[in-house]
């Protein structure tokens, strides 16, 4: 009972913080649906390999978002066809270039002035590789099957046949299909689409998010804390256990940083930047969210290409500082 108790504890500590970003990140994408229904707009961000996720990343600082919240918007950029590296880019570093994430970092370390700096440019490195790695897919091996339909609908001809674009829509719900062919017809959405639209968007990322916080929440009370931090000298066990903590534990990016106020010394330097990196890119909690913007396997590659990235920056640093 003890531990069922503390389950139920975790994961509503878990919900509620991850809930209010989950619900600025769909009111983020309900407003650039009005804004911009078409996304001609969104389609003339920067491409390339280097100015696309680094103009993505830059939009982090305009559009706060936690890990929850960046989701739906970078999943309505994708929809609408703007450029995949700039989606990709916001998706990975929007949740720490956030100026509440950096200002809570600043609060929480502000004799660490080397954290301050390595925790952004950090984040804007692990965008630019990430998402040069998952552009060496192609589209259908990347995107989840009703996103790729969606970013389909929003490609001109030349590029997709009328029957690539109809096969696409196989599996697509048909709320969603009416309302992007009502976009297409009118140019415009009407106030209550756009609410059915955020109500809709909203319930299925919740309801993929309380599986999430469900999972962490067990996982985080069958394996304590404490275990993950006895190897925090060791300067390759320290990383490796400050990842697998960052991964199971799930605290949001705005509040990380006061978590690991808790045990920053008693790990390395390189395992303090590793928590505080890997945790806005990826975590027990959102990962069933990513599911509706990658496909497993792509998913299965972004989880293994940024631990790969978290852990050569964590050793590079523990090379210097130590």
């Amino acid at each position: 009972m003890q531990q069922l108790a503390t389950v139920w504890a975790v994961f509503q500590g878990l919900l509620l913080e991850a809930i209010p970003f989950l619900l600025i990140g769909v009111a983020i994408s309900s407003v650039a649906m009005a804004w911009d229904p078409r996304g001609k707009w969104l389609q003339k961000l920067p491409q390339g390999t280097l100015m696309g996720p680094l103009s993505g990343a830059l939009l982090g600082f305009a559009l706060p978002a936690c890990e929850c919240g960046n989701v739906p918007v970078a999943r309505r950029m994708i929809a609408v066809g703007a450029p995949l590296g700039t989606a990709l880019g916001f998706l990975f570093a929007a949740p720490v270039l956030n100026p509440v994430v950096l200002l809570s970092t600043w609060a929480a370390f502000p004799d660490k002035p080397w954290l301050l700096l390595l925790r952004p440019a950090g984040s804007v490195l692990i965008a630019l590789l990430l998402s040069g790695l998952l552009q060496l897919l192609c589209e259908s091996d990347l995107l989840n099957g009703e996103l790729l339909a969606e970013r389909n609908l929003s490609q001109p001809l030349a590029k997709f046949s009328l029957l690539e674009r109809r096969s696409g829509l196989i599996g697509e719900p048909l709320a969603q299909i009416k309302l992007v062919n009502q976009a297409n017809k009118d140019g415009d959405f009407q106030p209550i689409q756009l609410l059915s639209h955020g109500v809709n968007e909203f319930l299925e990322l919740g309801s993929l998010l309380l599986l999430g916080c469900v999972l962490a929440a067990l996982i985080q009370t069958l394996i304590p804390r404490d275990l993950f931090l006895l190897l925090g000298q060791a300067p390759t066990l320290s990383i490796i256990s400050a990842m697998l903590l960052a991964l199971v534990v799930s605290v949001c990016s705005s509040v990380d940083a006061f978590l690991a106020l808790g045990f920053a010394e008693q790990i390395t330097p390189g395992a303090l930047l590793a928590f505080l990196l890997l945790g806005p890119v990826i975590d027990l909690k959102s990962v069933s969210l990513l599911s509706r913007v990658f496909t497993w396997p792509a998913l299965a590659l972004v989880l293994a290409g940024v631990c790969l990235i978290v852990l050569v920056l964590g050793q590079a640093l523990n090379l210097v500082l130590l």
